[in-house]
């Protein structure tokens, strides 16, 4: 214990330590939090569906059929009939033979990356990958090596060089703190060239980008071929909770029987596979909320341009504000927070030393007084903690 001691000791002294805050209530642009009312900037309920009364009714309809807890792993006696027509929506929804579901996105890497690759083969993954990608990678005990970020000729070389038996390319479709897209289409054509798969994590992706809100891998015109691996998450633009692998047949029947993650887990409740058919659909179908949300980043952009914050190249409802240093980061989002706004102040090790940042993330449930709310406060709060 003293030394776990005095590694939460070095962390508080570097200003890094993290907290969490308690909720009450339904997601939405507003929350209570903490006990205070505050509009919330840091959710990945983009298209506010977290808390849509269709999605209410879906979850009721479904502990009604099937209880609360599915009882057992897939494998086992958990998969239900929501689970497996889910699963063939969400095939039909990207345009892939079979999809299978995890509990998480990060179950989820880790199950095709430890199920696809061992010690003869290689993974190339972009430098500014999630973490679970790379936990990944280490799980699976393939060398690995990280190309510069969105460098498609740096990968190149790599791939070039590598001897591995099989080789594997994996990238975030949004990269999650950066709000920035992949290159897709060159990557693909990389990695034709060199005979590698390419994996695609769109947990930031599907249900905003492309059309339908079918991902970043739709909206750059790829096809199962191109992107034999795409993951995709639950829990953010289709507002319920797990995540899913789709790709070829040989691929999801791969997974089953070697994942761990999703031989050994035991299955989501069947009310949430339920509820997600549920918002799929929705999201499909309401191409309202994305024009919305799309409407709602340009005028935060152009709002923040005219005050004059540092924002990174984001066309996504991911739009970090550049800061630096990890302390007047902390101090920014504290200063928000006593004027009742909640944004995530990101520091380092999530970011690279000298990188913190504000990470707004916005919704199609935000309105734009709302935003315009938002920018106000910053521009009074930023000059005054930065000086």
């Amino acid at each position: 214990m003293d030394a776990l001691r005095e590694r939460l000791r070095q962390r508080a002294v570097a200003g890094l330590t993290r907290s969490r805050r308690v909720t009450d209530g339904a997601q939405g642009a507003e929350q209570t939090v903490d006990g205070r009312r505050m509009l919330v900037f840091c959710s990945n309920d983009y298209l506010g569906l977290a808390a849509d009364p269709r999605l209410v009714d879906a979850v009721r309809r479904g502990v009604s059929r099937y209880g609360v807890g599915s009882g057992a792993a897939h494998l086992i006696c958990g998969h239900s009939h929501a689970h497996h027509a889910l699963e063939e929506e969400l095939a039909e929804f990207t345009g892939r033979e079979r999809a299978l579901l995890f509990s998480t996105g990060y179950m989820a890497n880790l199950g095709v990356l430890g199920a696809l690759l061992g010690r003869t083969d290689c993974l190339f993954e972009d430098r500014l990958n999630h973490a679970s990608l790379l936990d990944g990678g280490l799980l699976a005990r393939a060398p690995m090596k990280r190309y510069p970020h969105g460098d498609v000729a740096g990968l190149a070389g790599l791939l070039g060089a590598a001897e591995g038996q099989h080789k594997l390319i994996a990238t975030d479709g949004v990269f999650s703190m950066d709000g920035d897209k992949a290159p897709l289409a060159d990557l693909a054509a990389v990695a034709a060239e060199h005979a590698a798969m390419l994996m695609v994590d769109d947990a930031h992706g599907i249900g905003v980008l492309g059309p339908q809100g079918r991902g970043s891998v739709a909206a750059a015109g790829l096809d199962q071929t191109q992107v034999p691996i795409l993951m995709g998450t639950l829990g953010k633009a289709l507002g319920t909770a797990g995540a899913f692998v789709a790709g070829p047949e040989e691929l999801i029947e791969a997974l089953i029987q070697f994942a761990r993650p999703y031989i050994y887990t035991t299955a989501m409740p069947a009310a949430i596979a339920e509820a997600t058919r549920t918002s799929l659909q929705i999201a499909a179908e309401e191409e309202w909320r994305r024009e919305r949300l799309f409407g709602l980043v340009q005028r935060f952009r152009q709002g923040a341009r005219r005050i004059g914050l540092e924002l990174l190249p984001s066309e996504t409802p991911i739009q970090p504000i550049l800061v630096g240093d990890s302390g007047v980061a902390t101090s920014w989002a504290e200063a928000l927070q006593r004027q009742g706004i909640l944004l995530a102040a990101i520091r380092p090790p999530t970011v690279p030393k000298g990188g913190s940042r504000l990470r707004v993330t916005l919704s199609a449930t935000h309105s734009p007084a709302q935003v315009e709310a938002l920018l106000e406060v910053l521009a009074e709060t930023a000059p005054a903690t930065s000086a």
